[in-house]
């Protein structure tokens, strides 16, 4: 038995390294160094090159190194007969909760219009209205692992909070819509949006001029899913007319963010690379040895992917 990393520019070795920690006995090597294709039974992965996954004929299962699973699906290659399983990593939730929890209190604090402020050396304490937290409506898109922490931080905050996710939820002290019909009742009572979304054919471009206008007037946008939510063209016009208040964008259509790119200069919108969580190899690795052990001994795999829905 064999464990294959293709993680390109994911530092493949630093993850042999803590896979090795967690059980010498594996057989771990790092693509394109692969051997012998019929020795790999277990894959992990981060953006594998289109095809190269099914090239390996006996592979079971391959394990995501991400929260998100899109990047896999994306390849019309993909082998049938292998499983997937996602990260499901408290570190990874921790970070991404404390990212959402930033830029939440930026935008109900009125931070980015007290940076211009101090730019343009005004003093006017009396120029901003601050509301209470429980006058603060938050909307987050996407209630699995992701959306229902964030949740909860912010519940703990005592933020007005609600969620919109495919199927219903139930969350204590949470608000839940679902379907279409619950996704406009969400938009509609909605001053700050978060989309902790999976990038499903269903969720592309979901983030758009349309959506847009059924948010409040001046609504605040933090997309920390994936890029391929938003129609970029068309956040400039909605936050120049007003219709948006500001964007905190941590994903992109294209990664690196070309520098010639208008999201860079804009006033209104917070640009970040694509950090708001970092999967921890330590945590992740010993997960990924529990989920081979699982299979090895017949038992369920963990977190698994059902692959028609995405996630």
């Amino acid at each position: 038995m064999a464990v294959l990393i293709i993680a390109p520019g994911l530092k493949a070795d630093w993850w042999a390294r803590e896979l090795h920690e967690q059980n010498p006995a594996f057989d771990v090597r790092i693509w394109p160094d692969a051997g012998d294709p019929d020795d790999i039974d277990y894959a992990l992965a981060w953006k594998p090159p289109p095809g190269v996954l099914a090239s390996f004929p006996n592979l079971k299962v391959v394990f995501s190194l991400g929260a998100g699973v899109d990047h896999l699906l994306i390849d019309p290659d993909f082998p049938p007969h292998s499983r997937i399983s996602r990260v499901v990593d408290p570190y990874l939730t921790a970070g991404m909760v404390e990212y959402v929890l930033l830029h939440v209190l930026r935008y109900h604090k009125n931070q980015p219009a007290l940076d211009d402020q101090q730019r343009a050396r005004v003093w006017d304490d009396r120029a901003h209205e601050l509301k209470q937290a429980d006058e603060r409506r938050i909307g987050i898109l996407g209630l699995g692992e992701l959306g229902q922490a964030a949740a909860r931080a912010l519940v703990a905050l005592e933020f007005d909070v609600a969620g919109w996710s495919r199927s219903p939820k139930t969350i204590a002290d949470v608000q839940c819509f679902h379907g279409s019909a619950g996704l406009n009742d969400l938009l509609a009572r909605t001053d700050i949006l978060v989309c902790l979304l999976p990038l499903t054919p269903e969720t592309e471009n979901i983030l758009c001029e349309e959506l847009f206008a059924r948010l409040p007037e001046g609504a605040y946008l933090i997309n920390a899913a994936r890029g391929g939510h938003l129609v970029e063209d068309d956040l400039i016009p909605a936050l120049e007319s007003g219709q948006l208040g500001q964007a905190t964008l941590d994903v992109f259509q294209t990664e690196p963010l070309p520098d010639n790119h208008p999201f860079w200069g804009h006033r209104q919108i917070t640009v970040t690379p694509h950090n708001a969580s970092i999967t921890d190899p330590r945590s992740v690795a010993r997960q990924i040895v529990e989920g081979i052990t699982a299979v090895e001994d017949g038992n369920p795999l963990p977190n698994a992917v059902d692959r028609k829905l995405g996630y």
